[in-house]
């Protein structure tokens, strides 16, 4: 039996769902590791580490994982559906308070002013396709609900000090959530203190009349927006020293316009990207899950006819700022200006103004946005009502026809979303020039078997991207197997030179030179991904596999050995470690002169030995060793299944050792639990019937003879075992 084949890598950086590393989700995984991983699973004082800090959100998908009993997406999906839905539910009770203003009812309690308008914005909110987050600016209106009253000065901090509490969770779950102070301090200024915005600046600008500060100290105001500073702080600098005060290192495919050449163009493209947003809220049809690598082409000139859209964005948003500033209708200024505060302020963190982000558009990070979008829809739906009462009828089929829209678009997006291939699929409907989008398209494949078209996605991928790493390293992985190692050679060749600490493509480059018979450089290659990841147990088995070819058996044991260190589950180095040490056991006993066949009819070609002994005495010592190597191969092999007790095939070779140091029934017994395990392997049933024929049990040798033939006729010695069997079984 010759050691197990290659372990080929493959590099596979899909776009994530929940974390895709998924190491942290499992049970085995230490709870404490999720508050100093992020949330891709890679430690934050890591370089190549996202700087994603969103431990609750991974606590949230653990729980996920335990309740769905694994990586079943009903046990994600359905959660984040009801989430959405208690969201939806209670953002009525929001939409209420911005669009009417606070009015108390009889019982105390705060009358909803606007139920239409608040829940069509509500519904609107609920059915849009773009969505995923929201909740603590629902405790400052709690704040409100408690001590609002500005007749008698009192407000309830405890409820400030709850809403900052929950935005430090919100901003455990996603960068985003601190935003939520932004909004809230907008609420208090414009809602509960009712200050006129463009007012007030004046009075500060231009000196017009005096600003009476102790009406504005005795709403508390000052203080409870002193105390959102304290608190926004000290999260931005705990945030800070979580991510190592450094910002994560981003490249030119994550996001192209923070790489342009001058600021104008910059400051052009970042622009572009924000109507793209607003588009997307506006007209979510063209949905996709990544937008990066080309999906949208920079603007490089003046003349460029897509300045028109962000001039168009920013025509209508100056509008709607002059109306909410400067409108005579005090209800209108004040729920134009929170929704356009909704809107815009928890996109700021996506921006680009203040640090790089790492996409170019991100559907996720519109959800809050997407509610102050909704708020300003529903109000003008409302507007156009009370003005075009003759048309109200069609307005409300208008609204409805809306709504419907939303609904199908979403469970059109969900559809797709069902499976990588209708995703990835779909995709390339909306971004073709998006080298990502067929890489993903072209991995999808090769899963499943299509390698050939497989290759055309990554030959597009790299022709959209001629520095794109990973699709070189799949695309040779797929070439590789196809024989056609010269180009595989060059892929991973061109991969390594652009990016020279891409450890898979180092260990791939390495195993195609291997094929190549181009030993040398392979080792160099193996040695160069050690070196880029240092914990690398996939490499040292190879290298092992390297060694062992070149019969360099204890560089082969000690780079196996290393790869069961790093991962103690390595079957495959594991399995090879006794099945190389049986191997020279074999040799040895080939060099010692022993007439003896091999006791499990080893399927390996007998290697060169690395000296010859002679003599008798000399001849002893090579017995002594012999047993000596096939002891190691015990231990090793009782030592592995400690490990991973269900393993048929290192239970195989364990049997094979055991049969040649003659524990017959030890033997016997790891063979059988092996077949129970893998009853079809016709290896087992044909080396368990050469254990029974040396063990003088010719009737059972005779059943697994021709069960081994019956699952391989042309099993190499097995047929010639049972032609030697027979005459005994006559006599």
């Amino acid at each position: 039996m010759a050691p197990c084949d290659v372990y080929w890598d493959q590099h596979v950086p899909l776009p994530a769902l929940p974390p895709l590393r998924a190491k942290d989700l499992r049970p085995t995984t230490p709870l404490s590791n999720i508050w100093t991983n992020d949330f891709w699973g890679s430690n934050l004082s890591s370089n190549s580490s996202h700087k994603s800090y969103r431990p609750l959100t991974v606590l949230t998908f653990r729980l996920n994982y335990l309740l769905a009993g694994g990586l079943h997406p009903v046990g994600f999906h359905v959660p984040n559906v009801a989430l959405h839905a208690v969201i939806s539910a209670l953002m009525v009770d929001v939409f209420a308070v911005l669009i009417g203003g606070l009015a108390r009812g009889d019982g105390g309690g705060v009358r909803n002013q606007a139920p239409k308008a608040s829940l069509l914005a509500a519904l609107l909110f609920a059915a849009h396709p773009v969505h995923t987050e929201s909740l603590s600016f629902l405790t400052y209106c709690k704040a409100l609900h408690r001590g609002s009253d500005r007749s008698e000065g009192k407000l309830s901090l405890q409820w400030v000090v709850l809403s900052l509490l929950l935005c430090s969770a919100a901003m455990l779950c996603k960068e985003q959530g601190i935003t939520v102070l932004g909004v809230n301090a907008a609420f208090d200024v414009l809602l509960i203190c009712n200050v006129n915005v463009l007012e007030l600046s004046q009075r500060l600008l231009l000196g017009r009349n005096s600003i009476d500060v102790s009406e504005l100290v005795r709403t508390g105001l000052p203080s409870r927006l002193a105390l959102l500073a304290v608190g926004g702080a000290s999260m931005f600098y705990a945030r800070w020293s979580i991510m190592g005060t450094g910002p994560p290192a981003f490249t030119e495919v994550d996001n192209p316009a923070s790489f342009a050449e001058s600021m104008f163009l910059r400051i052009v493209n970042y622009n572009y990207y924000y109507s793209l947003n607003a588009w997307l809220l506006l007209c979510p049809w063209w949905l996709c899950f990544d937008w990066s690598m080309g999906c949208v082409p920079l603007i490089k000139s003046a003349t460029d006819w897509r300045i028109v859209w962000l001039l168009l964005l920013w025509c209508v948003l100056i509008g709607l700022v002059s109306q909410a500033l400067c409108s005579r209708n005090s209800q209108r200024r004040r729920t134009l200006t929170l929704g356009l505060v909704l809107l815009a302020v928890p996109f700021l963190p996506a921006c680009n103004l203040f640090f790089r982000v790492g996409f170019v558009v991100a559907e996720r990070v519109l959800y809050l946005s997407s509610a102050g979008y909704c708020l300003l829809l529903a109000y003008a739906l409302g507007h156009c009502c009370s003005r075009w009462a003759r048309h109200r009828r069609l307005l409300g089929v208008c609204v409805l026809a809306l709504l419907g829209v939303y609904v199908v678009r979403c469970a059109l997006r969900s559809h797709q979303w069902r499976s990588e291939q209708s995703l990835f699929t779909s995709a390339l409907l909306v971004c073709p020039l998006n080298a990502k989008v067929h890489y993903n398209v072209g991995k999808n494949l090769a899963d499943r078997g299509n390698t050939s078209a497989a290759i055309s996605y990554y030959r597009e991928a790299v022709r959209l991207h001629p520095t794109y790493v990973h699709a070189m390293n799949n695309l040779g992985n797929i070439l590789k197997e196809r024989e056609e190692l010269t180009e595989a050679e060059l892929l991973l060749s061109k991969a390594v030179a652009i990016q020279p600490d891409f450890a898979a493509a180092w260990m791939n480059l390495g195993i195609v030179q291997n094929s190549l018979q181009k030993f040398r450089e392979a080792e160099r290659s193996y040695r160069n991904a050690i070196h880029f990841r240092k914990k690398y147990p996939d490499c040292y088995y190879n290298l092992g596999r390297l060694y062992a070819d070149q019969n360099r058996h204890l560089e082969a044991l000690n780079a196996w050995k290393n790869a069961t260190v790093l991962k103690p589950d390595h079957s495959l180095a594991w399995n090879n470690m006794v099945i190389l040490l049986d191997n020279i056991a074999f040799i040895r006993r080939l060099n010692g002169g022993s007439s003896m066949r091999g006791a499990q009819g080893e399927e390996n070609t007998p290697q060169k030995p690395v000296c010859v002994l002679r003599g008798a005495s000399i001849r002893l010592c090579v017995f002594r060793s012999i047993f000596c190597n096939l002891g190691q191969a015990e231990l090793i092999g009782r030592e592995a299944l400690k490990l991973l007790p269900h393993d048929h095939t290192i239970m195989f070779s364990l049997a094979n050792v055991l049969g040649k140091l003659q524990k017959y029934e030890e033997s016997e017994g790891f063979f059988l639990l092996a077949l129970e395990i893998n009853p079809n392997a016709a290896s087992c049933h044909g080396n368990l019937a050469v254990l029974y024929h040396r063990w003088g049990k010719m009737e059972l040798a005779k059943r697994h003879y021709e069960l081994a033939l019956r699952l391989d006729p042309e099993a190499p010695g097995t047929r010639d075992n049972y032609k030697m069997l027979l005459p005994g079984l006559i006599k």
